[in-house]
């Protein structure tokens, strides 16, 4: 094997970032990071405020269903509580 007559070149490129360099670039991932964790947390709140939603939903049907066995088929203000019976509906009278 021949032995190499010109000596091996050294490459000059730089081998790392600057310092200033680098803590700019870690505070900017570590931003990221943080936002991301964020949104995860607000996801989380999220899916358990929908499990929550759903639960008051069927609460409100369960009501409506014993409205409706009580009173009929009927709309009741959520303000006053009034009822509104149905043009069609007769209320009950005595002859």
């Amino acid at each position: 094997m021949a032995k190499r007559k010109t000596p091996k070149v050294k490459d000059l490129r730089p081998q790392k970032v600057t310092a200033e360099e680098l803590k700019r670039l870690q505070e900017l991932v570590n931003m990221v990071r943080q936002g991301e964790m964020q949104l995860g947390n607000i996801e989380t709140k999220k899916h358990s405020l929908l499990h929550q939603i759903t639960g008051v939903q069927e609460q409100i049907g369960l009501l409506q269903k014993d409205f409706q066995e009580s009173y009929g088929d009927v709309d009741i203000n959520i303000t006053d509580g009034t009822i509104q019976y149905q043009e069609d509906e007769q209320a009950d009278k005595k002859d």
